[in-house]
């Protein structure tokens, strides 16, 4: 092959596009088209969906986005310096809401807090009616407030509080034996749970028509405000007190039990050591008159004895140093005082 001669055209030409490249001009044109192809071309993340604008009004279809009929993500192109490329996420999002008093069923005030997840999921709209995620958090922020308040003040606050209407506490034994009012749950009809679909159910509509969809709702925190702390402080303390009590009237049912009995034992021994002591003392008393009788009737002379001696005993437990008595010349007591003082004895009178 040989080679072509130095006034070929061919190397004419590419000597001229050298000649351009390397020259001043040939520079501001390479940065032009540069700048032209990197404002003509643009990349889409799997992550991201975007909105063409064209001053300012979208055109086209949304990329990437839930669309069936919409472009995926990778390379693309728009009109340099007349569109605009704008970006929305579109993984889930969050949104924290700030903590609020609300009123419940019963008249109880309480401060809730809540949280939600959402997406967007069609773009178009939301650039339409939203534009950016400022907006939408703020709007979410006035519907989800709104449908919390309305739900809580259709409920009372055990419902909102209670998680799970089938859930059963643990009980210490003694709250078991305190009675069936203490230590037990009050029954609920829906729980916070069921509370938090409802809020939902109520709220992804409203946020549908800025093509949004709301996945989830959930209260977060939920504080008492004072004078309800104080309430179920006073509950708890009364709760306390009926168990005290239970167990005071318990104790006394008991010791009055116990007191009974030993009232109850004591009389039976006393009534039997009184029987004992009656019937040992008849026995005595009986056996005494059957010894006295037979000492009595054993001989003339002893009868005359136990009645000197029992005269004997009289005047030892009546007669003193200082005791003055007056006695008839015919009294038994006299009879002997004549024996003494050297006198027949005086029979006595019958």
């Amino acid at each position: 092959m040989s080679p072509l001669p130095i006034n070929h055209p061919l190397l004419t030409l590419v000597r001229r596009v050298s000649d351009l490249a390397f020259s001043p001009v040939g520079a501001v044109m390479l940065v032009a088209a540069g700048v032209i192809f990197f404002g003509c071309a643009y990349t889409v993340d799997q992550t991201e969906q975007v909105v063409i604008t064209q001053f300012g009004r979208p055109v086209g279809k949304p990329i990437n986005s839930a669309a069936a009929d919409s472009s995926g993500p990778g390379l693309h192109f728009k009109i340099p310096f007349m569109q605009a490329a704008n970006r929305f996420d579109k993984r889930i999002l969050e949104w924290d809401g700030d903590p609020s008093e609300m009123t419940t069923r019963d008249k109880l005030y309480v401060v809730v807090d809540t949280f939600a997840r959402w997406r967007i999921v069609d773009p178009l709209v939301y650039f339409q009616s939203l534009r950016d995620e400022r907006s939408a958090l703020s709007r979410i922020d006035d519907i989800l407030g709104s449908e919390t308040r309305n739900v809580v003040a259709r409920h009372d606050l055990i419902e909102l509080v209670r998680s799970d209407k089938a859930r059963e506490p643990e009980q210490d034994a003694t709250l078991v034996e305190a009675g069936a009012a203490v230590g037990h749950l009050a029954p609920i009809r829906f729980g916070r749970k069921e509370l938090e679909q409802e809020i939902l159910r109520a709220a992804a509509p409203k946020m549908g028509i800025w093509g949004i969809e709301l996945l989830d709702v959930r209260v977060k925190r939920l504080n008492y405000k004072e004078g309800v702390i104080g309430k179920i402080y006073d509950r708890m303390i009364s709760e306390r007190l009926q168990i005290a009590e239970r167990f005071r009237s318990e104790g006394a049912g008991e010791a009055a039990k116990i007191t009974g009995r030993k009232e109850r034992d004591l009389q039976r021994i006393q009534s039997e050591a009184y029987r004992t002591v009656q019937e040992t003392r008849g026995d005595a008393d009986a056996k005494a008159s059957e010894i006295y009788a037979a000492a009595y009737t054993s001989s003339p002379t002893a009868a005359d004895f136990y009645a000197f001696l029992e005269t004997l005993d009289t005047y030892k437990s009546t007669l003193g140093s200082d005791t003055t008595m007056v006695l008839t010349t015919d009294s038994d007591l006299f009879r002997l005082f004549k024996e003494v003082g050297g006198g027949q004895p005086v029979p006595p009178t019958e």
